[in-house]
Parts: C-alpha cells; sequence; structure tokens
C-alpha cells in the first residue's frame, strides 16, 4: 500500500456500516473550523466484508487521504489490516480494536482513542477516577475498548458483568495474557449480571450493545440492589433506562456525547497536529 502526494486540503472519511446516522462529520467540520484547518469529511459506506474494507482503505490512502475513522462492524476488522501491514498504538493492542487510521512513515497506523475519550469526558466532569471501584456492565468491543484507558488512569479495580459470563471472563483473560497489559490485569474481575461480588460501586459503566430504554416497569437488566456514586451510559441520544435508575438512587450520571467528542478530537490532533478547545467548542452539533 502507497499513498500519493497529499493535497493542502486535508481529507478524511467514517467508515462503516450503517452510516448515515453518524454524527462524526459535524464533529470534525467543527473541529477544522476551530482550529482554521481546511478539512473535507465525509461518511464511507462499507459492504460488510473483509475484502471490501482493506479495498475502501486502500483505495483512500492511496488516494491522498489524511485519515478514517472506523466504527461498526469494522473495528477488528481494522485491527487485524494494521496488525498485519502496519503500527498499533498501546491503546489498540490492548483494545484490540481500531477507531483511528492514519498514514505514518510510509506506513498505515492504526489507534483506539475511545478508552481515552472516556477517561478525558469524565475528567472534564469532575469524577476523579484514581482509587475507584469500578463496575463495567457487558463485554462487547466497547469495553475492551474502554478497560485498558481506565486502568492507566489509576482506578483501583474494574469488575465486568455480562449476562454471558465467559465473554467477561475472556476480557479479563485477554489482558492477563497481553504483553501490553499484563501488568494491570490483577486489577480486573468478572461474573455474571446477577453474580457480582458487591453491590456497592464508585462507578458503573453501562458498555451494552443495548440502550437500555426499556419501559420504566420492565425488569432491569441488572440487580436492582446495585448502587453507584456515579454511572455512565456510553450510549448517548435516547432516553436511558439505565441512567434514570441510577439518578433515582442519588448517582451524579452522563451519557457517551462528551466521550464521542473527546475521542474525535484525539482522532483530530493525530491527523492535523492541532488540539481542539473542547470547552471553547461548546456543543459541536449546533455550529
Amino acid at each position: 500500500m502507497t499513498q500519493q502526494t497529499s493535497t493542502p486540503n486535508l481529507h478524511c472519511i467514517v467508515i462503516g456500516n450503517p452510516i448515515a446516522h453518524s454524527q462524526s462529520p459535524a464533529l470534525h467540520h467543527a473541529f477544522a473550523t476551530q482550529t482554521g484547518v481546511a478539512l473535507r469529511y465525509q461518511r464511507q459506506l462499507c459492504p460488510v466484508d473483509e475484502a471490501s474494507f482493506v479495498a475502501v482503505v486502500e483505495a483512500f490512502f492511496a488516494g491522498g487521504g489524511t485519515g478514517a475513522n472506523v466504527t461498526v462492524p469494522f473495528k477488528q476488522t481494522a485491527f487485524d489490516l494494521v496488525q498485519a501491514r502496519g503500527t498499533l498504538s498501546q491503546a489498540a493492542q490492548a483494545a484490540r480494536a481500531v477507531n483511528t487510521l492514519a498514514w505514518q512513515d510510509g506506513a498505515l497506523y492504526g489507534d483506539n482513542t475511545d478508552g481515552r475519550g472516556l477517561v478525558n469526558h469524565m475528567r472534564e466532569l469532575g469524577w476523579d477516577l484514581a482509587g475507584q471501584n469500578v463496575l463495567i456492565l457487558g463485554a462487547g468491543g466497547a469495553t475492551r475498548g474502554v478497560v485498558w484507558a481506565l486502568l492507566d488512569a489509576g482506578v483501583a479495580r474494574i469488575h465486568i458483568a455480562n449476562r454471558t459470563p465467559a465473554k467477561a471472563q475472556a476480557i479479563v483473560t485477554q489482558f492477563a495474557t497481553d504483553n501490553v497489559s499484563n501488568t494491570l490485569s490483577a486489577n480486573l474481575s468478572a461474573s455474571g449480571l446477577f453474580d457480582l461480588p458487591q453491590h456497592t460501586f464508585d462507578l458503573v459503566i453501562n458498555a451494552t450493545s443495548s440502550a437500555l430504554t426499556a419501559e420504566a416497569d420492565a425488569s432491569l437488566p441488572f440487580d436492582s440492589q446495585l448502587r453507584a456514586a456515579k454511572a455512565y451510559d456510553l450510549m448517548y441520544g435516547k432516553p436511558s433506562q439505565f441512567l434514570q435508575f441510577f439518578a433515582e438512587h442519588g448517582a451524579q450520571t452522563s451519557d457517551g456525547l462528551g466521550m464521542l467528542i473527546h475521542q474525535g478530537a484525539l482522532s483530530f490532533a493525530l491527523w492535523t497536529g492541532k488540539d481542539v478547545n473542547l470547552v471553547a467548542l461548546g456543543n459541536p452539533f449546533a455550529h
């Protein structure tokens, strides 16, 4: 894979399927306006197969593309591609997923900004992570993307609970065997959703694939005795039964819109060398 000489105007895309709903173009165009960068950012629909994804990435960078975001369902495929042909960041290695592609030093570079985006947003909220006891609900790609960043931020312990306990345990095992993260793996444990080692945590994170928007009288997909000082839903844009439950029990709460903005800012900085002032930016989707 080779890349043509880039043009003065930077060209970035977000690759996914579906992709029409993506807010990334509005987000990155707001970043570009603030920092004075000439940027064209577009959505790229890709058929759901590995060969098509590789063809899209190859054509994009061969045509002088600057950088690409990768969303569902291609983050694992992007990881495999970069692992075979390029260089992975420590965060991408730990997550085994890539959400940001760039061309650096004549080769493909893959990063994962999701976890650091989450941590940066929590710090913006004033949530101290040092020494915290954290529960994550769900054991999919979203959890893999944030565990390393939370451990790196200094949380004391992370317990992963999932409907299928073996999937939660697989993440713990991964972190125990991966060279990138084995020094932190002793702080991880796993169980089923209704088999928790305790019922009170400093922070609980919803990383399930569902927005948990069931009717108020529906059964919660976790133990109703669960309590936390802070609750964060990685989902955004819809009412959250998860956040409503914890707010009613006195928790500070937040949805994942801030994580989206912060992870995007990290991708933008990788591609352009420009740091976005998110405080001055305000709501980028109102621009």
